[in-house]
């Protein structure tokens, strides 16, 4: 892999914006179009990388940024125990097709790390079918240890 791996700064919010577009935009009918989004997801991750509950680590190939991963910081309330108080959700995970092959591996290993170093609890996502063996050689495992519940319908489930 001859890719830098470095955090995201507010400078990379377009093209941020444009790779979340590509990566999701095939998924399902657009709700808007794709300029639109763009400049609507540019302005959100530039606010995001300004603030402190954001992370991006980026992957960058010849001053071209071709791969992301995001965390969210979510914040528990104090503890009177030793208990780190921070969660993390790892979010975006996406390499152009083309770049692949270890890129989201070092992604993972740069947002783990960072992880480690700050004693994050808990770090939680939602893989798809392709992405879990990435996850699982990095240490993720389905557990018991968290439960949701769901507001969406499954795309194609009729109404209840």
């Amino acid at each position: 892999m001859d890719a830098t791996i470095r955090p995201a700064t507010t400078a990379d919010a377009a093209r941020l914006a444009e790779l979340r577009y590509e990566f999701r935009a095939p998924r399902a009918p657009n709700t808007e179009s794709r300029d639109e989004f763009i400049k609507r997801c540019t302005e959100w991750m530039r606010r995001r990388l300004a603030s402190d509950a954001w992370r991006c680590w980026v992957a960058v190939r010849d001053d071209s940024l071709f791969g992301h991963v995001w965390l969210h910081l979510i914040e528990k309330i104090p503890n009177p125990v030793a208990e780190t108080e921070w969660h993390g959700y790892v979010t975006n995970m996406y390499v152009q097709e083309n770049h692949r092959g270890g890129v989201g591996g070092a992604l993972m290993d740069a947002v783990l790390a960072w992880c480690r170093q700050r004693e994050i609890d808990y770090v939680i996502l939602w893989p798809t079918e392709r992405s879990r063996t990435l996850y699982r050689r990095k240490g993720f495992a389905v557990t018991d240890a968290i439960m949701a519940q769901s507001f969406q319908d499954p795309p194609g489930a009729s109404a209840r």
